[in-house]
């Protein structure tokens, strides 16, 4: 079994990455916390084979983490989740020992992909009998084809949406993130909920004058 510790702030979405890790055979949750600090302690007193690494920490950057795990000496490999979209920061964490970037908002099936090319990669063992058989190890953990999203569902109008919400300070509703993206409010509601299902948006209900109050969205910080 692999043991995954995931590393992740906000609850709703720890939350949601321990269920995903905990669907999948040959993988087991072996805890989760929500700092570097109790990552690092964590990982200094129990097994681990695997992190899943939010780069945004209360009190840290995930890139300190793997400094960190790497200094101690211990033999952790790392994936990152994370809404960091920062080219530099991505080549930053390949050379600090990241095996993998997964990008927020994503889907089980995403996950699942990366974290069953990891297991290839992890399980194999035994000396090779040429380049050849290397370049297909390391090309076990690199992703060829593109995971979609929920059916009805397109990276281009989920894109717009999370821009949408990082430049409303005060947050949205789904008729003023549709109209910020020309899209109907049934549309930006269903992206809307997807982000807050993923931990990447929170909802906050604001009351009018009368009726029922109205649902807006904020993006969360990270």
């Amino acid at each position: 079994m692999i043991r995954v510790l995931v590393v992740e702030d906000e609850p709703v979405a720890a939350d949601a990455h321990r269920l995903y890790v905990e669907r999948l055979p040959g993988f087991e949750v072996a805890g989760v916390v929500h700092s570097g600090g109790d990552a690092l302690r964590f990982c200094e007193r129990e097994q681990v084979d695997l992190v899943l690494l939010d780069f945004y920490l209360p009190d840290t950057h995930g890139l300190a983490v793997c400094r960190s795990l790497r200094a101690a000496g211990l033999p952790i490999d790392v994936i990152a989740v994370t809404s960091a979209r920062d080219l530099a920061l991505v080549k930053t964490a390949v050379s600090v020992g990241v095996v993998q970037y997964l990008l927020k908002p994503f889907t089980f099936a995403s996950l699942r992909e990366k974290l069953e090319r990891y297991a290839a990669f992890h399980q194999a063992s035994g000396e090779v009998t040429g380049q050849a058989e290397i370049d297909r190890a390391l090309a076990t953990l690199r992703t060829t084809e593109h995971t979609s999203l929920p059916k009805g569902m397109s990276a281009h109008t989920l894109e717009a949406i999370t821009e949408a919400l990082a430049g409303a300070a005060e947050g949205l509703s789904a008729g003023g993130a549709g109209s910020a993206i020309g899209a109907s409010r049934v549309t930006a509601r269903r992206y809307l909920e997807y982000l807050a299902d993923n931990g990447l948006a929170r909802r906050e209900p604001r009351y009018g004058q009368v009726g029922r109050p109205e649902v807006w969205y904020r993006l969360r910080s990270g």
